[in-house]
């Protein structure tokens, strides 16, 4: 049985990928809109507040 193709990790906001799952696991996930959004390491400590705050990252 083969293994499932993993596709890197696009963050939302700045568009930066990451294909290391090691180094992704700092990325955070959302929901906004019943749409899945995610976003890499420097965009979430960047907003950290207003995903705190639960603002849609539209109000970033």
């Amino acid at each position: 049985m083969s293994e499932p193709e993993q596709r890197p990790r696009t963050c939302d906001w700045c568009g930066r990928q990451e294909s290391d799952l090691v180094r992704s696991l700092s990325w955070t996930t959302a929901v906004e809109r019943d749409r899945p959004r995610t976003f890499c390491d420097t965009c979430s400590r960047e907003h950290l507040r207003a995903m705190e705050g639960k603002l849609d990252s539209d109000s970033w």
